[in-house]
């Protein structure tokens, strides 16, 4: 980090949060504060869609998962799309018609009050985690690559996010995320641009694609049915449909964003804008994880990209064990270019069987190489039980700060660090929200109607105690497989019960507050054990369900589960017809 880079990361920080406190000082009622005085057009709310989603941990784990395993995890958001068409038909004027100001208001007036409270409470656990983890994420691989204090960091990008999110709330949260996605979107093309620049001079774009294609990184459709498989085209358009359905349908972190439209219009174009871009913005940001990987077949790369594993083994007993596999490594990488080049002149002389033998070659180094990383994993592992041996978070940030010019490194990390502040500013300002109006009114509006500035500061204060917390789930949090899979297997623990509760809701008339209330309670123990049994405690690769699939089954339990309650209860109640 030279000084350049330095003056780049703290002006582009210190100009959003700067903005975003200008622009919105003065909130003196709950529309405004909470739904930004429902001034956004469909651009704002679009925007800010997306980068409530966008996290840090998007721009850290997705190019890392696609070097290790291709860009076979764009199937996770094949139904983000249909997702969005039904909420813009089915939530979006329903929410707008009731003219409220959470998701969970409309469960009180269609059941009761204690399954509002139970809805509102799954939300708070889920995204209160997901805000700790989106805050530790940058951090902790920051801290790792810069040797930067872990706890320093955390509390620097807690703190810079929740003042600009206490002063302004959701008009702020709005304003600063399309400074913030345009900032991430200029850095990641320039990254882009720069990875292709640093390839050899006789690997074009397509010779490039052609070359990760030969080592299986484009294989983005999988069909297969097993559902022990995490990405499937099948997963992406049950599990992901449900998933995304819960998470844009009845997330307050999502529905306050486009709740701040200014028209019903407005926010259903938001959301079709969100629905057609994601898919394209992720698959490029994948797209930059394999060009990572191209890049690498040519260049040395570190053994493990996490240098905090490679410092832990190197201080142990392990370390001539270490050495002897990055020996290895170092002979790996001679041999993968020498076959990189054999499949790059077999193109050129579009010979058939050249080509064909070529890839088999590369195929041949590459699962050495796989072998050898996996030999690694397991001494640092031996070495420190407590380092994180996954390095896929670690790819991209090492690529940036190794081979990215002076300059760009600062606006890269800029990037990183402004995804992580549009993600988590959403989830403050939707905790906050949620505690302030759905839990601490809700409950004590009993005692007398407070003024409207009142629960702005009500609000204000519950973000900042959220903030708080979120710092401090992000102090004590630990790296777990891939950070972006963790975050979303969170959600897939809560949102289905929650989906399947608004869905009951919408479209089963008959079910009352009891058996929904009871239901939800069943599903949610269920769900857990689930995940703990078939997922959890299983060897990594040999999990019996998908975690996406855990949207569809926690939806289809609550919804079954509540309607046997209701018709059980119906028969009881039901005088006997005496002959």
């Amino acid at each position: 980090m030279e000084a350049i880079d330095w003056s780049i990361l703290i002006g582009t920080l210190a100009f959003i949060v700067g903005y975003g406190v200008w622009k919105t000082k003065g909130s003196k009622n709950v529309k405004d504060y909470v739904l930004g005085g429902k001034e956004a057009n469909w651009t704002t709310v679009g925007l800010s869609v997306m980068a409530t989603q966008a996290s840090a941990i998007t721009f850290l784990s997705t190019p890392g998962q696609a070097f290790h395993d291709g860009m076979g995890f764009v199937q996770f958001y094949f139904g983000l799309p249909i997702a969005m068409v039904i909420i813009c038909i089915v939530f979006v004027p329903l929410y707008h018609r009731l003219k409220v100001y959470t998701a969970y208001e409309f469960l009180e007036s269609r059941f009761d009050v204690k399954t509002r409270t139970l809805a509102a409470l799954l939300f708070l656990i889920q995204r209160g985690l997901a805000a700790g983890i989106t805050i530790y994420a940058p951090s902790i691989i920051l801290s790792a690559v810069l040797g930067w204090d872990l706890l320093t960091l955390n509390i620097i990008i807690g703190t810079i996010v929740t003042i600009y999110t206490v002063s302004g709330g959701t008009k702020a949260v709005n304003v600063t995320q399309k400074q913030q996605m345009f900032i991430i979107m200029l850095g990641m093309f320039v990254a882009f641009f720069y990875i292709l620049g640093y390839l050899p001079e006789d690997i074009t774009f397509s010779k490039a694609l052609k070359v990760a294609g030969a080592s299986g990184k484009l294989d983005i459709l999988d069909f297969s049915f097993d559902t022990s498989k995490r990405y499937t085209f099948w997963n992406g358009i049950t599990g992901g449909l449900f998933l995304f359905l819960a998470y844009f349908g009845t997330d307050q972190s999502q529905v306050q964003r486009y709740l701040s439209g200014k028209s019903v219009r407005e926010s259903q174009l938001g959301l079709i804008f969100n629905g057609i871009f994601k898919i394209p913005m992720q698959f490029f940001i994948l797209l930059l994880g394999v060009l990572v990987f191209v890049f690498y077949q040519y260049n040395p790369s570190p053994l493990n990209f996490n240098p905090a594993a490679t410092s832990a083994v190197y201080d142990s007993e392990y370390a001539e064990d270490y050495k002897l596999l990055e020996q290895a490594h170092e002979e790996l990488a001679i041999e993968k270019k020498i076959a990189q080049d054999e499949f790059s002149a077999a193109l050129d002389i579009k010979e058939y069987d050249a080509t064909v033998e070529a890839k088999q070659h590369i195929i041949s180094v590459n699962n050495k190489d796989k072998k050898n990383r996996a030999a690694a994993r397991e001494v640092i592992n031996e070495a420190d039980p407590n380092i994180e041996t996954n390095d896929k978070d670690y790819v991209f940030i090492h690529f940036i700060l190794n081979y990215l010019p002076k300059g760009l490194i600062g606006l890269l990390l800029a990037v990183i660090l402004s995804a992580a502040m549009s993600s988590t500013a959403s989830e403050l300002n939707a905790l906050g929200t949620i505690t302030a109006l759905d839990i601490y009114k809700r409950h004590t509006e009993k005692r007398g109607e407070k003024p409207q500035e009142y629960y702005v500061n009500m609000s204000k204060w519950f973000t900042l105690i959220w903030g708080v917390i979120a710092i401090g789930i992000a102090c004590v949090s630990n790296l777990f497989d891939n950070l972006i899979q963790l975050v979303n297997i969170i959600g897939s623990i809560f949102y289905g019960n929650v989906l399947g509760i608004f869905l009951l809701a919408f479209f089963i008339k008959f079910v009352k507050g009891n058996a929904v209330f009871i239901g939800a309670i069943i599903t949610q123990v269920l769900v857990i054990a689930i995940y703990y049994f078939f997922i959890y405690s299983m060897p990594e690769g040999e999990e019996k369900v998908s975690y996406l699939l855990l949207n569809l089954i926690g939806c289809g339990l609550v919804m079954g589960i509540s309607i046997f309650l209701q018709l059980f209860d119906n028969i009881l109640k039901t005088p006997s017809i005496e002959a």
